[in-house]
């Protein structure tokens, strides 16, 4: 099966990357895998200055996945454009480069986009919108179609680069959301984020992450991912990169069949890094099993009858 596509207006050797805030500004895997083997990958969050992160335990694993909250941990805008971006543009050869923007305030999103606009090396930017607006007492950028709209827009007014909105899940309608992101001027989505999550030592009683509530990861969240991408294929129809849950060549083919043009891996790669490379050849195999030529047969494939709704 031929996997290769062109997406964002950029050829994509294959549809996996690995996902934001999983495998740090690429430079942490390499030599463990080829990065140029991969479609691409999304790097750690950037923000406009640097940030230490949450108090530690960051991580804590559980039966169906993972639990986190890094804190937007990053190095941040200046030394990300000076130490970090070189080394992606001098050793990556076709694998392309989305990287994440976080911030609390729209001027931070801001900075940082035109603090990259004159750099080469990458090929758009991932919004991380699920972050607090402190402005407005903390509400997630995504939770509001107002705040949505003002943060997307303030960064498309700054860019011709591809912009993927990543949305958080726990939303009352996404796909209406996702509407709203493209209305202000996204070229993509990505879905999803994780979800809220908290869990306690049973022994000490007291909440197994540092900072208490974290974000859900892994296996568990596939289903989740899946319903969201295809939730927003029915209301828009800009590229979408699948991502929570992948562990398999399989997985892959659930977001590319609900309507995912691409997908991205995270916590699969904490057990196994070189598990993006394992996918592409399975996604090949499964190809291969069924008779498909080209991964485009895949995208949007799958059948649902919507006027049964979703339960």
């Amino acid at each position: 099966m031929r996997l290769g596509q062109t997406v964002f207006g950029a050829d994509f050797a294959n549809p996996v990357l690995l996902a934001g805030g999983t495998a740090g500004y690429g430079r942490e895997l390499d030599g463990i895998l080829d990065l140029d083997r991969l479609g691409g990958l999304v790097t750690k969050a950037v923000t406009r200055e640097p940030r230490a992160g949450n108090p530690p335990l960051r991580a804590a694993e559980y039966g169906a996945g993972m639990l986190n909250s890094i804190g937007l941990a990053n190095v941040g805008l200046d030394a990300f454009r000076t130490e970090k971006l070189p080394w992606l543009r001098e050793r990556l050869r076709s694998a392309r480069v989305l990287v994440n923007v976080a911030g609390a305030v729209v001027e931070d999103y801001v900075a940082v986009v035109e603090g990259l606009e004159g750099e080469e090396g990458f090929l758009g930017y991932e919004l991380n919108v699920s972050c607090p607006n402190v402005k407005e007492g903390g509400a997630a950028f995504c939770a509001r179609p107002d705040l949505l709209e003002e943060v997307v827009g303030a960064v498309r007014r700054r860019t011709r680069r591809p912009l993927i909105v990543k949305l958080a899940p726990n939303l009352p309608d996404i796909g209406a959301t996702a509407a709203v992101a493209v209305d202000a001027g996204a070229d993509g989505l990505t879905l999803i984020n994780t979800f809220p999550g908290l869990l306690f030592d049973v022994d000490t009683r007291e909440s197994v992450l540092g900072a208490g509530t974290g974000g859900v990861s892994g296996a568990a969240v596939l289903p989740m991912g899946v319903h969201a991408v295809w939730q927003a294929r029915g209301r828009v129809d800009v590229p979408i990169i699948g991502v929570g849950g992948i562990r398999s060549g399989e997985d892959a083919v659930q977001y590319l069949l609900a309507g995912a043009s691409l997908v991205a891996i995270g916590t699969a790669t904490f057990a196994d890094p070189r598990a993006p490379l394992r996918v592409i050849n399975e996604l090949r195999r499964y190809g291969g099993r069924h008779g498909i030529e080209d991964v485009h047969a895949l995208i949007g494939g799958g059948i649902v009858d919507r006027s049964k709704g979703t339960g």
